[in-house]
């Protein structure tokens, strides 16, 4: 006799942010659930990520400024965050417990297509036998891992992704960061601080280069205060394992120089995991690695994409805004992304925040933009709290809205809500400029510009 295979209005593949936030949101509308996770529910924001380096920002932090934060007891609380007090590997135990109050079922394993009307899948764990799942639609929410290059001697040296660089138990001798966005960022900050020698390596003219050139230099500025070597315009095109001074790693240069760590750590990117979907089974051909979706996060019928798979920048906010949509949308709710206003934030020393267009980015949709910046160590925010940064705001002549804001300095990570909801509802520079900031604060600084800006306006 053939078992009777498994239906769900709605099956997620991928446990992570977007698809724990896709689970909840289809039970709440009364969908029978299903989801699908081959390692941690949760996704790596809870183990590998977010929680364990903004943990270990906070102990750096603390036991740069002279507090008793030693290492071990860094590493204790990084543990404690991620759920690996005296284990090897996290314990995902809570995330299941409350996907099962909800009414979701959780299947771990690994899911891939098999045909498209039915929609179907099949699960496969270990050497179990496989099981199959019919679907009133899918939600693929499988999350993103670390690019590694094609780097001679790379595989042979050995490296550590954003899980070892964030799990780490033993501090390394020296580790050179290959990448200056914000994980390498963050993650060097947090080795200089206890002491590690540390060598970050970008290809570009400044770190954090997608974000304003004021913030890059701050940033800049705080890794070097902190003792990390910043090596820009350069790439990495060898590695000689154990060939440095006691037996540390070299990394050739593009520039003929090298670099040399215990460890190398990879900050490059990531990449999606899409060929064990099988894809092609719903006559999905995925493009340079992505795929493409319409404003309802749709891919195929019945078939829905959130987190990174659905761009079109990976944070974790994103992740679960999309689950959500995704969610309502599958269920045929006429619900549609909008994704004109995205947060961004580095939680570095100096904070990054940002939101919208850059000045050259709004002149290049055609838009008749000017910018204003503030300085914040000449405001009383930055006086009290003796820091450096600035506040700088992309102005829409001749719509009078604010298109984009871009901020490095305290606490900036906090204020840039305000400008989030300015750029996503068009609210105009009059209105802003007459709101109150409470005082002293980024805010107050953000709205002395909204004041400029307005007075620029006429």
């Amino acid at each position: 006799m053939i078992p009777a295979m498994d239906r769900y209005d709605v099956v997620i593949v991928g446990a992570g942010a977007a698809g724990e936030a896709a689970a909840y949101e289809a039970r709440e509308l009364g969908a029978s659930t299903a989801i699908i996770e081959r390692d941690l529910f949760g996704g790596g924001c809870p183990f590998w990520q977010c929680m364990p380096s903004k943990a270990l920002l906070h102990a750096a932090a603390v036991h740069h400024g002279g507090g008793d934060y030693p290492w071990p007891k860094a590493s204790d609380f990084r543990d404690w965050m991620i759920v690996r007090e005296g284990i090897d590997y996290p314990d995902d135990t809570t995330h299941l417990r409350a996907l099962r109050r909800s009414g979701a079922v959780p299947i771990r394993g690994t899911a891939r297509f098999t045909s498209h009307d039915p929609l179907r899948l099949e699960v496969r764990r270990d050497d179990e036998a496989p099981r199959e799942i019919e679907a009133g639609a899918v939600i693929l929410a499988v999350g993103s891992h670390s690019r590694i290059p094609s780097l001679p001697g790379l595989a042979e040296a050995g490296y550590w992704t954003n899980r070892e660089g964030t799990s780490l138990r033993q501090l390394p001798d020296g580790v050179v960061v290959i990448g200056g966005g914000p994980s390498g960022m963050e993650l060097g900050q947090v080795y200089a601080r206890y002491g590690v020698p540390v060598t970050l390596v970008h290809p570009h003219e400044r770190i954090h280069d997608r974000e304003h050139p004021l913030t890059s230099r701050y940033l800049a500025e705080g890794l070097k205060r902190d003792g990390v070597e910043i090596r820009l315009n350069v790439r990495a095109e060898a590695v000689r394992p154990h060939a440095g001074r006691d037996g540390r790693h070299v990394v050739e240069l593009s520039d003929g120089d090298r670099a040399e760590g215990e460890v190398i750590l990879l900050t490059i990117g990531r990449d999606l995991p899409l060929d064990a979907l099988n894809l092609g089974a719903i006559g999905v051909e995925p493009k340079d690695g992505r795929v493409e979706s319409d404003d309802q996060l749709r891919i195929a019928p019945g078939v829905y994409v959130a987190g990174d798979v659905a761009g079109p920048e990976l944070h974790t906010h994103t992740a679960h805004y999309q689950g959500e949509i995704a969610a309502r949308a599958a269920l045929g709710n006429d619900a549609k992304e909008d994704m004109s206003a995205i947060p961004r934030a580095t939680y570095t020393d100096p904070e990054s925040s940002s939101t919208g267009l850059l000045l050259d980015q709004a002149r290049e949709r055609g838009i008749d933009a000017f910018e204003l910046t503030q300085d914040l160590a000449k405001t009383a925010r930055g006086q009290v709290a003796e820091r450096g940064g600035h506040v700088t705001i992309v102005v829409d002549r001749q719509r009078r809205v604010l298109v984009g804001a871009f901020m490095a300095g305290p606490a900036v990570s906090e204020a840039i809500h305000e400008a989030v909801l300015a750029v996503k509802l068009g609210i105009p520079i009059s209105v802003l400029a007459d709101t109150i900031h409470a005082f002293p604060t980024v805010a107050r600084a953000l709205g002395s510009l909204f004041i400029k800006a307005h007075q620029e306006l006429g």
